[in-house]
């Protein structure tokens, strides 16, 4: 066992991203206001155009002073991503962005319209240090942690982009999943800080449920149980996809860390301290980890560790470029989902997006 070890990811340092009204509370917030020159109740009049009008635009702020408007913004709300470009598929449902942080790091996110939400896929992290080798942000390994004001700035750039119609017409981000680049509960203090911004009310915060917000891990057991300690209502995702050590030592490596059973019991102890089911993602992989007997041992550990607390979140591979590893085809996933069922757990397979704007994570960004 190998529990005692520490739980440490270390990311590279490349240039640490300006300070902005998002990584601070309150008090911060009006102590920068402050420290740029202004009274302090400016710091509510920038956290409601920046968290409700979902501006950083200078000339929309008329409620400023014209002097000093432009010196304000540039301090307090100062520019972290830039837009590299966008690609569109799906009849214009879902639309891929490119970043460019302020130090020339590269990341991406994911807007998506469903008939009943809009949905926002969001990074993390620059990269990814699990090296799950099927992942193509797994296989560029891991650039730097993002800071919360870069996680929550994603989410304020397409929740704006969602109402001013990127999507074909207006609409209102209403979901969230950390399961863009990188792995969250490696960057957890910064993560769970853009969760709570992300979900604060108006105008200290975006005000997407909590309910609304996924959080994914590959199984990172000591941070699982800090998520369950806080309370939260957001729904924990994992990243299982196999059933069996021998395989997922292979395909997720923390798991010479941390064992599926280990994985799937902090899972429980998260459903149970929050009533929400666990979500237990599987990308289905040709010949890999989709056999039958496969899906028949999944139903069974979901079903003796999570009892009815666990949906299974079946994810036809999306292949990266030269990629050894292929999607499933589709009589092989439907009798993959018919057992698992069989066994009691629900299943049901993901949508897939956007495959031709290489929109599996770290597509976009290996190229360039």
């Amino acid at each position: 066992m190998t529990k005692s070890l520490p739980l440490v990811f270390t990311a590279p340092r490349r240039g640490k991203p300006p300070v902005h009204l998002a990584d601070l509370d309150a008090a911060g917030r009006k102590a920068a206001v402050v420290a740029a020159g202004q009274p302090a109740f400016r710091a509510d009049q920038l956290s409601r155009h920046y968290f409700s009008n979902l501006t950083r635009d200078p000339a929309l702020m008329t409620d400023l002073p014209a002097t000093g408007r432009q010196e304000l913004v540039d301090a307090v709300l100062p520019e972290l991503l830039t837009e590299v470009r966008s690609l569109a598929c799906d009849d214009g449902d879902t639309r891929k962005t490119l970043w460019r942080a302020h130090d020339g790091t590269l990341i991406e996110s994911v807007l998506m319209r469903y008939t009943d939400r809009i949905t926002l896929c969001v990074s993390s992290q620059a990269g990814c240090g699990m090296a799950c080798p099927f992942c193509a942000t797994g296989q560029g390994g891991l650039q730097r942690n993002l800071s919360t004001a870069e996680i929550v700035e994603q989410v304020r750039l397409a929740a704006a982009s969602a109402r001013d119609g990127a999507l074909g017409g207006p609409g209102r981000l209403s979901n969230i999943v950390f399961m863009g680049m990188g792995e969250p509960l490696a960057n957890y203090n910064r993560v769970l800080s853009a969760v709570r911004q992300i979900t604060a009310p108006q105008p200290h915060g975006l005000g997407i449920s909590a309910r609304s917000v996924t959080v994914s891990t590959v199984g990172l057991v000591p941070a699982i149980d800090r998520l369950t300690a806080e309370g939260l209502q957001v729904r924990l995702a994992i990243s299982l996809h196999t059933p069996d050590d021998e395989l997922r030592d292979t395909l997720v490596p923390i798991n010479e860390r941390w064992k599926v059973a280990e994985v799937l019991e902090a899972g429980r102890r998260y459903a149970d301290a929050t009533g929400r089911r666990v979500s237990i993602e599987y990308a289905l992989i040709r010949d890999v980890n989709d056999q039958p007997w496969r899906a028949d041992l999944l139903g069974k550990v979901l079903r003796e560790h999570l009892g009815q607390l666990v949906h299974v979140n079946l994810i036809p591979l999306n292949p990266t470029p030269g990629s050894e590893w292929d999607a499933s085809p589709k009589p092989v996933e439907a009798e993959f989902v018919r057992r698992v069922r069989a066994q009691g757990v629900a299943c049901t397979v993901r949508d897939t997006r956007g495959q031709e704007i290489a929109a599996a994570c770290g597509q976009l960004a290996a190229e360039g």
